[in-house]
């Protein structure tokens, strides 16, 4: 127990700015998006883009795409959110059966695809992942969250959760101590962003 504390003390004294960054705008993001405020998109935009040089320097390829995908989704998200001046916001929302259907494929597509790339990836480019199966259940279900919460959708949280559940670990496995403890607070955070968006959803259906 003494060892592993001073291993965390000694990868926190070695966290660069550059972490220290990625944290704090990973923070504000997920407080934006509990609190279903659009700046959480211009946040997470700069926040993955830092964390996508920081994931690549220590081999967690699947979740430097996952990165390149949030920025993507989060473009088409603030899109989606604003929609057109004069029409009202797009309302949060349980998810219908086809969009079951789509993030469950998400999850499943995802998770084969990038096993399969990170078991296959050139070495003369990359240093071979030694987390394959783990990093890429970590990228495919974040992936399947990340578009339900484009398209405000509760069940966001779920997915998002488990994607978290596995990230904790892994990061700190890692030596990335605040990435893994900025996971712990979003984990926290998701879980009070459910029954938040739930009980909006429930107030309106009364």
């Amino acid at each position: 127990m003494y060892s592993l504390l001073n291993l965390f003390i000694e990868q926190i004294q070695e966290t660069t700015w550059l972490q220290w960054l990625a944290v704090i705008l990973g923070i504000a993001e997920v407080l934006l998006a509990r609190s279903n405020n659009i700046w959480l998109y211009p946040a997470g935009i700069l926040g993955t883009s830092v964390a996508i040089y920081l994931l690549l320097d220590v081999g967690l390829y699947a979740e430097s795409i996952l990165n390149g995908y949030y920025v993507v989704m989060s473009i088409y998200g603030w899109i989606y959110w604003i929609k057109k001046k004069n029409e009202p916001p797009v309302k949060i929302s349980w998810q219908t059966q086809n969009e079951w259907v789509i993030s469950i494929a998400i999850c499943v597509v995802g998770w084969v695809f990038f096993y399969v790339l990170l078991k296959n990836l050139p070495a003369k480019y990359f240093t071979p992942s030694n987390v394959p199966v783990w990093d890429a259940l970590i990228s495919s279900t974040a992936w399947a969250g990340m578009w339900l919460l484009a398209r405000r959708k509760i069940e966001n949280w779920v997915f998002l959760n488990i994607s978290n559940l596995f990230a904790i670990p892994i990061l700190f496995y890692k030596h990335l101590p605040m990435f893994a403890l900025l996971t712990l607070f979003l984990f926290v955070v998701a879980i009070f962003g459910y029954f938040d968006w739930r009980k909006k959803v429930l107030s309106t259906e009364l």
